[in-house]
């Protein structure tokens, strides 16, 4: 028995870690959104590729770790760990790169500016 109550955590831990894996993928797509505008149906096409992606990790841990068995608790891990890494490590990221993004601008805008001729 207490093999598999380690396996159940060992299940827990893995969907926490595999929630705060999903929330960095996505920050990946939004990092692009922030560098190279989209428009709405590109959004559209990436934001479904992504959860096709989620959906098939979640699966592929379910089924690996937990022979398929759906677990309740290993879907709120995931949650859990989506959640955490957004409050903890997703914001900071983002306003980060707009920071940078918005030095760059700066930059460029400056660059090509030209002097006005007398």
């Amino acid at each position: 028995m207490a093999g598999s109550i380690w396996g159940e955590i060992r299940l827990l831990y893995l969907s926490f870690i595999l929630g705060g894996c999903l929330m960095m993928s996505y920050d990946i797509l939004r990092a692009l959104r922030i560098f190279i505008p989209h428009s709405s149906l590109w959004i559209g096409i990436e934001d479904l590729g992504y959860w096709l992606y989620a959906g098939i990790s979640t699966f592929l841990l379910l089924y690996r770790q937990n022979d398929g068995n759906l677990r309740a608790y290993a879907i709120m891990g995931t949650v859990a760990g989506m959640i955490i890494y957004d409050r903890l490590f997703s914001r900071f990221f983002l306003k980060g790169l707009q920071s940078v993004k918005n030095f760059i601008t700066i930059k460029v805008k400056k660059k090509n500016k030209k002097p006005v001729s007398k």
